[in-house]
């Protein structure tokens, strides 16, 4: 189908909720969503482009036909679209990776000294299995916690094989772990351990709590003070891990807390588990940044699919921005948990904070995980495919007039290299023979003047651009357009349309296309920084310019001063205060005798011989 077409198809379409299935020309489904009106929705899609972002453009591109299905009521939607994305895994949709799976504990007891590892599925090969619990990092913080807790080895060396061999390990000598590669220290022992922590993968925390509790008052009451506290230190490092195995193995948790940061070119999702009113995990996943413009759009995708697989819910999740679902979602968790689940978005107080810290959370683990190369990688990609070029542009350069009235009419040019200032091939003009202000006339000037010394193969203006960017409206870049097809170049060009305060609000063709910037904003960033920086640098330019006229002027008016005389004099003295302070004498070793006697005369002829009275 056509643009058109799908675009009259989706006005046809009824004021209805309902999910929509769009397909690429291969019937391939690349996104699916849901809809309080579905007309309403669809119709979006194949609006004006300004207001996409870069992946949702990238996704209309593709469509080749949609199919709708109407449903009696939202919640009924929102069913339907989960179990169709499940389904389909469009290649447009926010997808949490499900290749990591829901992980089991393995422990290999046919072995001497069994040994604790993960595992995708349950085998028939002697070992024991426990789980499946929620995610793999946080299942290796369990296996973790065992070994730190009951003392257990984490090295890779194998016993009884390697008893004896080596020194122990640095784990011992923390007192970490029991230290099973020393002779004489025995299998028993081990197997007690193991037996431990079977019991408490088994959730008996009770049990073993109980029986540490009694083996440390003994060894207090016997005076063994030293091995009262390691038995204290293990009976908490038990209680905590008990609240953690809890919440991974989905258990139910008094209160989830989510967090979400969308970043340039990852962003993350993070939930934090608290028990009882401790943090008792954290569970977290990088994905790619999601097409959907509104976080709350993403943030209810990534719950759903987050907690559809678990069968035990928290009875609270608290959101880090309000969603336009939380009605039907609500009622979708708490079929789901057999329990009354609620969503919350706290504004304020304490709860307040646990959203900041699970923001922190998300940010953090985004920035850990993108290199400074990829963020400007990705941004510079996302430009070209907004501005419709053919490749991300590198070189950046922008243009800026300043003038007030005809005199010191300046320019200047700021160069841009993969999106960071390149301040060794900024460049400024005077303009010339302008006889008064003429925005058009000056960019035209300067362009001319700089793609010719290009053309020469100037050292100064030898690289040229991938894109242009000019401070101004269409006429600007239309300007600019000319003198490049002149010059034979085909350089995309592109104004900076500036709002109320001063700020670029979007780019504009010489045809006046406006193509808005603001929904993605490291791009509404580096192009408004671009813009700063430009107007900053004719500003300065000018300024400068300006100064040099007034200090000259005072020194046009002494006769046989010419201009060469009068930058000879400012030059050595810097200012007009200290050429009025110079003596004759000083005068006369910068310039010639009857120079320095005007100036000396037309500084001091109004000055008295005597004091006066």
């Amino acid at each position: 189908m056509t643009f058109e077409e799908l675009k009259e198809k989706a006005r046809a379409l009824p004021l209805k909720p309902g999910v929509y299935i769009m397909q690429d020309k291969h019937n391939t489904v690349i996104y699916v969503g849901k809809a309080k009106a579905l007309k309403n929705r669809v119709s979006q899609y194949f609006q004006d482009s300004a207001s996409h972002t870069e992946k949702t453009r990238a996704m209309v591109a593709q469509i080749d036909h949609f199919d709708v299905i109407v449903a009696d009521s939202e919640f009924e939607a929102l069913v339907l679209e989960n179990s169709l994305i499940k389904r389909h895994q469009p290649r447009y949709n926010i997808l949490l990776k499900d290749d990591k799976g829901y992980p089991y504990i393995r422990l290999s007891v046919n072995e001497a000294y069994p040994r604790f590892s993960l595992a995708g599925r349950v085998e028939e090969d002697g070992a024991r299995y426990f789980g499946p619990y929620g995610g793999r990092s946080a299942t290796w913080e369990i296996v973790d916690a065992l070994r730190e807790a009951l003392k257990l080895p984490s090295c890779s060396r194998k016993f009884p094989r390697d008893i004896g061999k080596e020194r122990p390990c640095l784990n011992y000598h923390m007192g970490r772990c029991d230290g099973y590669c020393r002779p004489g220290v025995g299998e028993e022992r081990h197997r007690e351990a193991i037996d431990q922590a079977v019991r408490l993968l088994e959730g008996k925390f009770k049990e073993v709590g109980d029986e540490l509790l009694s083996e440390m008052e003994r060894a207090a009451e016997e005076l063994r003070f030293e091995k009262a506290a390691q038995l204290r230190d293990r009976y908490r490092a038990i209680e905590l891990l008990g609240k953690r195995q809890k919440v991974v193995a989905g258990s139910l948790a008094d209160t989830d807390v989510v967090g979400f940061h969308r970043g340039m070119a990852k962003s993350c999702f993070v939930v934090l588990h608290y028990v009882s009113g401790d943090l008792a995990a954290k569970d977290w996943e990088l994905l790619d940044t999601p097409m959907e413009t509104e976080e709350g759009e993403a943030v209810s995708a990534l719950v759903r699919q987050y907690y559809a697989p678990r069968g035990s819910l928290p009875r609270q999740i608290l959101l880090p921005c309000e969603i336009d679902d939380e009605v039907p979602l609500t009622r979708l968790l708490s079929e789901s948990a057999g329990v009354r689940v609620s969503l919350v978005t706290p504004q304020r107080g304490a709860k307040m904070d646990l959203i900041r810290l699970a923001n922190k959370n998300a940010q953090e683990e985004v920035e850990r995980w993108t290199t400074k190369e990829e963020r400007i990688s990705k941004l510079l990609e996302q430009l070209a495919k907004l501005l419709g070029l053919s490749a991300p542009p590198v070189r950046i350069e922008s243009y800026d007039i300043s003038n007030q009235g005809a005199d010191d009419i300046v320019a200047s040019m700021v160069v841009y290299r993969n999106a960071r200032p390149l301040k060794r091939d900024y460049r400024r003009f005077k303009l010339k023979d302008m006889a008064g202000p003429d925005d058009y006339a000056s960019m035209e000037q300067v362009l001319t003047r700089r793609f010719k010394r290009h053309a020469e193969g100037d050292e100064k203006f030898r690289e040229a651009p991938d894109l242009m960017l000019i401070d101004g409206g269409e006429r600007h870049a239309a300007v600019a357009e000319r003198v490049l097809r002149e010059a034979g170049l085909s350089i995309p060009v592109f104004g900076m349309v500036k709002d109320d305060r001063h700020r670029t609000r979007a780019l504009v063709t010489a045809a006046g296309r406006e193509i808005g910037i603001q929904t993605n904003q490291a791009i509404f960033s580096l192009i408004g920084q671009i813009q700063e920086e430009t107007h900053r640098f004719a500003i300065e330019f000018h300024r400068q310019q300006q100064s040099k006229r007034v200090k000259g002027s005072v020194l046009d008016g002494i006769p046989g001063v010419g201009e060469k005389r009068r930058e000879q004099l400012l030059k050595h003295y810097k200012s007009i205060r200290n050429i009025r302070a110079s003596s004759l004498a000083e005068l006369e070793q910068v310039v010639d005798k009857r120079t320095a006697g005007a100036v000396y005369a037309y500084f001091h002829e109004d000055e008295e011989e005597g004091p006066c009275e």
